[in-house]
């Protein structure tokens, strides 16, 4: 069983009242994962349900010649592995720790019976799922159509939203990590950041970023 006040934190149980919420913390445990530790690996069995408590999680796949492509970033009170518990099927891809992180799991089959009871979580689920699969969609998109500088571009604005709209950026992850989320590798994204800055659309400094034209940004990821 984890602390009560880990369950409160995490939006997908919000709306529940406290006697609810405990029953929930009572089938969770919380497990350590250094950084570069596995999860999961793709095609193992789906046995539970994660959420980050602490740290961040990457979400990726490899390719037959061993080229990795992120999928998703995950930070604290974020749920993962929803696979499992919807479809009860090997997981799609594999989950690593992009830092030192602590990690909630739950087990299916009690998860699943306490959701049965309470339809307002399943309805969190679904809506969470719909916007996770509009992001991938996307992603797909623009893996398939754009040049780098229009994934960066995109992915650029996409942090903008985030932020409500402010055009002050923080990238909190590496280079690396970047790129491979846009598909390219690091000497690439570099180069398409200088250019970026040289006409511009963005002011660098280190991993801060400045928005200087959004509409030449918007033009680039094909934005309207």
């Amino acid at each position: 069983m984890v602390p009560e006040e880990r369950i409160t934190a995490i939006p997908l149980f919000e709306g529940l009242p406290a006697d609810e919420r405990a029953r929930f913390a009572g089938i969770a445990a919380e497990r350590a994962f250094a950084r570069g530790e596995s999860i999961f690996l793709e095609g193992d069995e789906g046995g539970g349900f994660y959420v980050v408590s602490t740290g961040r999680v990457k979400i990726f796949k490899l390719s037959p010649e061993g080229k990795e492509q992120t999928l998703h970033l995950f930070g604290p009170g974020e749920p993962f592995g929803e696979v499992a518990l919807f479809a009860g099927r090997r997981f799609p891809a594999n989950a690593q720790a992009m830092e030192s992180s602590r990690i909630l799991f739950f087990p299916r089959e009690a998860l699943a019976g306490l959701i049965r009871e309470h339809p307002s979580v399943a309805m969190n689920l679904l809506a969470l799922m719909s916007v996770r699969l509009r992001r991938f969609t996307v992603l797909i998109e623009d893996l398939s159509l754009k040049e780098v500088p229009g994934r960066l571009s995109a992915y650029l604005l996409y942090l903008s939203r985030k932020e409500d709209g402010g055009e002050d950026l923080a990238l909190d992850i590496t280079k690396a990590q970047l790129a491979s989320l846009l598909g390219t590798i690091p000497e690439t994204l570099s180069r398409i950041l200088g250019r970026l800055a040289r006409e511009g659309l963005i002011e660098r400094d280190g991993r801060r970023i400045r928005i200087l034209d959004r509409n030449g940004l918007k033009a680039l990821a094909g934005d309207e």
